[in-house]
């Protein structure tokens, strides 16, 4: 397990259990689970973990947004959920019949492309500054370090299949060497398009006169093959797989034990393939230039008011993770017709949401926010931007509107200026040189520039011009008594006057509820304790079996098995005092109560008995802590015991 173990612990816990997870994936900064019972997930809980940015329901999937280190975090969640990576239980294909088709396809589209996005950035960034350093004159498209950095930058775009046939076996169950192996067949040269029309005349055409005119050079037992280049191609080799799956499964049935190792898959492969590649195959491809087609139609009938949408309701999509369902025809452009200016006016967007969090950089004077802001746009800049929308845009809403509008903005332009990307890869301003036009001139690497310009200045000045500090409201306590002090200067400004004056906090006081050595709660043996997950606090290892009132208060829990209660103290904290770990499976034994639920109770009362010994015979660790149920409601809870302590001793302070 890595540095991120507890988190991982505490998530997997909040999703349910890894009892209620099917499947996991994770995308740029989000976990993306596939749970069989959502309500099962503590939702709030899972908000307002550290670590945690937010949380997401869409698509079928349950996404908790994390940030740039998801794939840590996704690497010690991983082993607690007992799956391999792409690996879904056996319960997942019955579950995912009872979704919508709607999220069945973004599920599907995302769980396919998720695990090879990484390296389509990183190839696509190799290919495109190759040939920005061309056309800068660096080196020659003749020499051979061009040739190298080319065959990095091309050779996942080149065999494309080859990935997406493993990917697409891992989400529909199939075998993944077997989707590996279909992928590589269908970039088999010879059967290729581009192979067989020159090695001589076609047999004959079909579809004569039409979009899908096809010539036929060989055939399949009598059966015309509609040969296409398959290489580089997204949607084809994704059916076949998924009819190979429906095969794999059929024959897993009926076929022997003792021969399936190599049966099935064998039938598998004689069955799908000749169906791939006869009419599958062609009818994907067939589909994917109706797909392109009806996209530009869509363009074409007013470019300036297509990209403008697109920038508009681009990070929208994003929020929810639907975002998804464009990829494939955003890759798919540029694989049918060498180019994108469909999708593309989204990269307005990107700019626009840094350039909102540079604005409330330079604004704000809350130095949280200043903190938060400025990594974000970083991150933004660099085409990272769902940290910046959940922890800063959403919360104060109008930065949000601003940064949609912007990018509407600069989307319009970008469709007005047909804006195009010639090469799948790279994120935010890694993404410039794919702008550069293949005969290698610069007209529309400026229009990229001049977008990223125009989108940023307008972000940047609305929101240094309708932005504003939020009005804080503080306690101030006058001769004992608290009143509300209405502070109308901006947030940090109270922050300053917190600091220099005292008053303006109320402290409450919570006492040691036992004699014993104060602990730190992280450190503890319970991971839901340790983590703060159900509160802060801290613990105290007991020297004698009495529990005393730490404040004036009631009662307000007392568990039937008498190893915890609760109550609420007179300032209103919330308060659990849980006597050892792991001891409600004493069910009473070596307990004794000296109030009842509902009681009202003084600092220093006794409150419940136990038999210290006994309960550490039976194997029990008696670490207890005491935690402030309510800490949200709360400016802080700060530690304040240490060492050796007695009843009546500061434990922790709250602050309000």
């Amino acid at each position: 397990m890595g540095k991120y173990e507890n988190l991982a612990k505490d998530i997997v816990r909040n999703v349910g259990g890894k009892e209620n997870v099917s499947s996991l994936t994770h995308c740029i900064t989000r976990l993306r689970f596939k749970l069989k019972d959502e309500s099962k997930a503590n939702d709030e809980v899972l908000k307002d973990m550290e670590g945690v940015v937010t949380v997401m329901k869409s698509g079928g999937q349950y996404q908790v947004v994390i940030g740039n280190h998801v794939p840590e975090v996704y690497a010690d969640v991983m082993p607690l959920l007992g799956l391999e990576e792409g690996e879904a239980s056996q319960e997942d294909e019955g579950d995912e019949k009872s979704k919508n088709l709607f999220n069945r396809m973004i599920d599907v589209i995302s769980g396919i492309f998720q695990p090879i996005l990484g390296i389509m950035a990183a190839c696509g960034m190799v290919k495109g500054f190759n040939a920005l350093f061309v056309a800068l004159g660096l080196y020659t498209d003749t020499c051979g370090g061009y040739l190298i950095l080319n065959a990095i930058g091309d050779g996942l775009f080149t065999f494309m299949p080859v990935f997406l046939g493993y990917t697409a076996a891992k989400k529909f169950n199939m075998k993944p060497m077997l989707g590996l192996v279909i992928g590589a067949i269908m970039c088999y040269p010879s059967i290729q398009n581009s192979a067989l029309s020159a090695g001589g005349e076609a047999l004959y055409t079909l579809f004569q006169g039409t979009m899908f005119e096809s010539q036929v050079y060989t055939d399949f037992f009598g059966i015309p093959l509609i040969a296409m280049d398959y290489t580089g191609t997204v949607v084809p080799v994704i059916f076949v797989v998924y009819f190979a799956s429906k095969c794999e499964k059929l024959f897993q049935k009926f076929i022997p034990d003792l021969v399936k190792f190599f049966f099935v898959p064998m039938l598998t492969l004689l069955v799908a393939i000749p169906a791939g590649l006869l009419i599958i195959g062609p009818l994907a491809t067939f589909g994917s230039t109706l797909i392109a087609e009806g996209v530009m139609a869509v363009r074409n009938f007013s470019p300036l008011l297509a990209g403008g949408i697109v920038g508009l309701f681009w990070q929208i999509l994003v929020i929810f993770g639907l975002h998804w369902g464009f990829i494939p025809v955003y890759i798919n452009n540029i694989m049918t017709n060498g180019f994108d200016n469909v999708m593309m006016p989204f990269f307005a967007c990107t700019f626009a949401t840094s350039a909102v969090v540079l604005a409330i950089f330079c604004k704000t004077k809350n130095r949280h926010l200043k903190e938060m802001a400025l990594p974000n746009f970083i991150s933004g800049i660099f085409g990272v931007t769902e940290p910046a929308i959940y922890g800063i845009l959403l919360p104060l809403k109008k930065p949000f509107i601003i940064s949609c509008v912007a990018g509407g903005i600069g989307g319009a332009f970008y469709g007005a200026f047909n804006f195009r990307k010639f090469m799948v890869g790279g994120m935010g301003i890694f993404e410039l040189p794919a702008m550069i036009e293949p005969d290698g001139s610069w007209g529309n690497f400026i229009v990229a520039l001049a977008g990223i310009g125009i989108t940023m200045v307008i972000a940047f000045a609305a929101t240094m011009i309708l932005y504003k500090d939020k009005k804080e409201e503080a306690v101030e306590v006058q001769d004992g008594e608290e009143t509300l002090k209405q502070v109308s200067e901006p947030e940090a400004a109270v922050q300053e006057k917190e600091e220099k004056q005292e008053s303006l906090f109320v402290q409450t006081e919570i006492a040691s509820p036992m004699k014993g050595k104060v602990l730190k709660l992280e450190s503890i043996k319970d991971d839901a304790f340790a983590s703060a997950v159900l509160g802060k606090g801290a613990a105290v290892l007991p020297e004698e079996g009495k529990v005393y009132a730490p404040a004036d208060g009631v009662i307000s829990t007392l568990f039937p098995t008498l190893h915890a209660l609760g109550m609420e103290t007179d300032e209103g904290v919330e308060l659990l005092i849980h006597i050892g770990l792991d001891t409600v499976q004493l069910n009473g034994e070596g307990f004794e109560a000296k109030v009842s639920q509902g009681d009202r109770v003084k600092k220093g009362q006794l409150l419940v008995t136990f038999d210290k010994e006994f309960i550490e015979s039976k194997g029990y660790c008696m670490e207890t802590p005491v935690i402030v149920t309510n800490t949200d409601d709360f400016l802080e809870v700060v530690e304040i015991g240490e060492g050796e302590t007695v009843p009546g001793d500061g434990l922790l302070k709250v602050l309000k």
